[in-house]
């Protein structure tokens, strides 16, 4: 007897695990990619090979080509040249790990994605979605390889407008597999009671997005390093090396210390927007279901903070940092959780 194991029921249970997986594996991708960058192993690797890159160097004689090649840039030339072969390998390793992920994420992808499509997903507004990201994830490999290569011939690091593009992409897929997922499992979820005002989860979403962005900009310019003081920027609220002024400069985003400064601002910004969100929900007895949630984001950015205060009290130690950049993966997928249940799904 034949039994039909892709009913729609089922079919939304398996894209939602897909969905699932591809949310942890794209989470982890972001984690691994803030290690490459805080070991500074991004431009280890300096051709890029889709395929034939997928195996990494075997033999002596490999390995040695491979060391030879990022011997010529001017990471090496200027701040490695006494890396030994064996040095070179820790951070290939970190490179080869973070690239071999993304092929994977790719194939995860892709494969999954045309079996539904065969199988013919009725949610026609879902298959868009789901080709859109998967455009977009084609996009964010095309990004990579261009941040690295604005490190191999000028510079002994890469370009941190890139750097920024390519965290913020990142970002911006894992909040397309959240919410996508949040639509998929929980396709009966609906609330008949009112939204906060303003569309308020969703602001601060964006502004957490926007954080995450120029987070980039600080790591990319090593703007934690420096004002490793907290509350104050030394003795002062403001950078003492520049003047107010300078947040109207065309070169706002090349100083390092308004660049920690904004920074800084914005994360009381975030604070105080989701004290706001709070107090509508805890105050009104039509939000009464977003309780837990908004908790679970509250405690989230609480720690996030805490984090974000001992990395630039250690000057970016790799633990602390590292951590800070998963935190942040915790609060947008906790915010998306708030978006979603503050929102009236039909």
């Amino acid at each position: 007897m034949y039994i039909n194991f892709m009913t729609d029921e089922n079919k939304n249970i398996y894209i939602s695990y897909w969905l699932l997986l591809l949310v942890f594996l794209v989470g982890l991708m972001i984690f691994i990619g803030g290690l490459t960058r805080l070991t500074d192993s991004g431009l280890s690797i300096t051709k890029w090979n889709l395929f034939i890159g997928i195996f990494p160097p075997i033999t002596l004689s490999e390995w040695e080509n491979t060391f030879s090649l990022y011997k010529e840039i001017p990471e090496f030339k200027l701040l490695n040249s006494t890396m030994t072969l064996e040095e070179f390998k820790f951070i290939y390793w970190w490179e080869y790990i973070h690239r071999l992920l993304g092929r994977l994420i790719g194939i995860f992808y892709i494969v999954p994605l045309l079996f539904f499509t065969y199988k013919k997903i009725e949610n026609k507004k879902l298959i868009f979605s789901l080709y859109f990201i998967f455009l977009l994830i084609c996009l964010q490999g095309f990004i990579g390889w261009y941040m690295v290569q604005s490190g191999l011939i000028d510079r002994t690091d890469v370009s941190h407008y890139r750097l920024s593009l390519h965290l913020t992409l990142a970002f911006i897929i894992l909040i397309l597999l959240v919410f996508n997922y949040l639509r998929v499992r929980y396709y009966f979820f609906s609330y008949k009671d009112k939204s906060l005002p303003y569309k308020l989860p969703m602001c601060f979403t964006i502004l957490i997005l926007l954080q995450i962005s120029l987070g980039a900009f600080v790591s990319g310019l090593d703007a934690g390093q420096i004002y490793q003081t907290w509350p104050l920027m030394n003795n002062n609220y403001f950078p003492d090396d520049s003047v107010l002024i300078d947040l109207l400069s065309i070169d706002l985003f090349e100083t390092p210390s308004i660049v920690q400064f904004i920074h800084r601002n914005l994360a009381y910004l975030i604070f105080f927007v989701f004290l706001l969100i709070l107090i509508l929900i805890f105050k009104n007895k039509d939000f009464q279901h977003l309780k837990k949630t908004a908790l679970l984001v509250f405690f989230i950015l609480l720690f996030q903070i805490f984090l974000g205060i001992l990395t630039l009290l250690s000057g970016a130690q790799i633990f602390l940092a590292s951590m800070h950049q998963m935190g942040s993966v915790l609060l947008v997928t906790t915010s998306l959780i708030l978006v979603f249940k503050d929102s009236r799904i039909n």
